[in-house]
């Protein structure tokens, strides 16, 4: 069996594309993988490092919204479409499993042509284009949310990393912490903007650490490698504030947190739902909306709390957050809310679904 994997661009596209390429090779070893990319993805890095084949094609960027621009995609998508036929002509694909992004669309059209079964997986609340044209060819589409607007698509939520699917936060905090430097027994913050960090969350959070410490209450912050590293004045006696530029250990991150403030990207909100951590969600306020949609089911689930980026100040995280740190129960509650939101078993769902269409297609 071999399966083309379709989520190149962004790790929200990549990390649960890998995922799945994981708990496939779980199940069967010998099953062959191949990851659609471009030369300007993250796939050109994070692929080759976790072992799977990659198989490039020209970049072609879609437009977010239907736009004058539409219609001239399909012409320039025809040499693209071209490369990915022959690396699913190589392979001798079984699926297409597409995540969304520029990647997924010429291996859907790809598919279509070769009479490949096509699966989707759309991660966001609004699905993107890509994911809205290739829902139309495939009989298996697959959703982050029950509420997904995609027709006759499944709720399985979101392929995660192992290491954090089948994290046990409350067993690993002590090493957690000790990783960190924190203190094994405080309140402990966790902040980070997502992998190149926020300007807005790094700017408010600096502000309120000092009153975060007066309260007895540590901080993690994560501040994105591209952006400068705040001076660390840790006085004796005062919970530490540990600023790092980058965190590629997330499920010890989690360990340690006791809730988090960050931005509500499809896979941040996936994971703190499966590990159940509390959150205060800052969206993006560019795009088209889908971050405030993507974190409104947890909220409103009671695992988190929402805040719009205009409306984050030191006073909204000192009189938002820092109650929710010093309140156990209240933390227990969120925490708990999250969990039972949460999907940890998204891959797995997802591997039976790719043996369901290849056996379909083959009946």
């Amino acid at each position: 069996m071999h399966v083309v994997l379709a989520g190149g661009g962004t790790a929200g596209h990549i990390e649960p594309a890998l995922a799945l390429a994981d708990a496939l090779r779980r199940q069967d070893p010998t099953v062959g993988i191949t990851a659609l990319g471009t030369e300007k993805g993250l796939e050109t890095r994070l692929v080759p490092e976790r072992g799977y084949e990659l198989g490039l094609i020209p970049a072609v960027p879609l437009p977010r919204k239907p736009t004058p621009e539409l219609i001239t995609v399909p012409g320039r998508l025809r040499g693209t479409i071209k490369a990915a036929e022959q690396i699913l002509e190589r392979t001798k694909a079984d699926c297409v499993v597409g995540f969304g992004g520029y990647v997924a669309l010429p291996g859907y059209l790809a598919a279509k042509r070769l009479g490949v079964p096509i699966i989707v997986h759309e991660a966001n609340a609004r699905p993107g284009l890509a994911n809205k044209i290739g829902s139309r060819y495939a009989k298996f589409v697959a959703v982050s949310t029950p509420d997904s607007k995609l027709r006759g698509a499944r709720y399985v939520g979101i392929p995660l990393r192992r290491t954090i699917a089948i994290l046990d936060r409350a067993a690993v905090r002590p090493e957690a912490r000790a990783a960190f430097g924190l203190d094994p027994n405080l309140p402990t913050l966790l902040v980070s903007g997502g992998s190149q960090g926020a300007r807005r969350l790094n700017e408010v959070i600096q502000a309120t650490v000092p009153a975060l410490q007066r309260a007895g209450i540590q901080v993690l912050h994560a501040v994105g490698p591209k952006n400068e590293l705040p001076h660390a004045d840790n006085m004796p006696g005062m919970p530490p504030y540990v600023p790092v530029p980058y965190v590629d250990r997330m499920d010890l991150a989690y360990a340690a947190a006791d809730m988090m403030l960050c931005r509500a990207g499809a896979m941040t909100v996936a994971e703190l739902s499966a590990v159940g951590l509390p959150a205060a969600f800052v969206p993006l306020p560019i795009g088209n909306g889908e971050q405030r949609l993507n974190a409104q089911p947890l909220v409103n689930a009671g695992g988190g709390v929402l805040v719009d980026d205009a409306q984050l100040t030191s006073d909204w995280v000192q009189s938002n957050v820092l109650p929710v740190l010093a309140d156990p129960h209240r933390l227990y509650e969120m925490s708990r809310a999250a969990s039972e939101f949460g999907r940890r078993d998204a891959d797995e769902l997802l591997v039976g679904m790719v043996y369901e269409a290849i056996a379909q297609h083959n009946k």
